[in-house]
C-alpha cells in the first residue's frame, strides 16, 4: 500500500495537529508549536481550483462556440481531478455531490519537491 492509498485524517482547527481519531495524533510541545506557528496565516486568502480537464483549441474555433456546445476534455469520467492552490498542484481528488452542490474530496496529497 502506497502513501497515496492511505485515508487522509480529518482536518481540525489545530492546523497541523492531526486529530486523535486519526490514530496519528501528535502531542506535546512540538504539536502545540506547529499550531501556533500556523495561526498567523489562517486569514491569508488563497485561490483553490479543481481542474476537471482541459481542451486545447485555436481562438478562432473558441469564438465560434455557441451556448450548449460540448468540449471533449482530456480526462475520463471517474478519473482523479487535480486540485491547485494558487496555481500549484497540491492534491488529487474526486468530484462529490453534497446537498445538491458539487464539491471535491481530496484522495491524494502531492508532496512538493524542494
Amino acid at each position: 500500500m502506497s502513501n497515496a492509498d492511505l485515508p487522509l485524517p480529518p482536518l481540525t482547527a489545530d492546523a497541523g495537529v492531526l486529530s486523535p481519531s486519526s490514530g496519528h495524533h501528535r502531542s506535546g510541545p512540538v504539536a502545540n508549536k506547529m499550531a501556533e506557528d500556523l495561526e498567523q496565516v489562517f486569514d491569508v486568502p488563497v485561490t483553490v481550483a479543481a481542474i476537471l480537464g482541459s481542451h486545447r483549441m485555436p481562438i478562432g474555433d473558441m469564438l465560434k462556440l455557441q451556448p450548449g456546445a460540448v468540449l471533449e476534455l482530456d480526462r475520463r469520467v471517474g478519473e482523479a481531478i487535480d486540485i491547485l492552490v494558487n496555481d500549484r498542484l497540491v492534491a488529487r481528488g474526486e468530484v462529490v455531490i453534497v446537498e445538491d452542490k458539487l464539491g471535491v474530496t481530496m484522495t491524494e496529497i502531492i508532496k512538493a519537491e524542494r
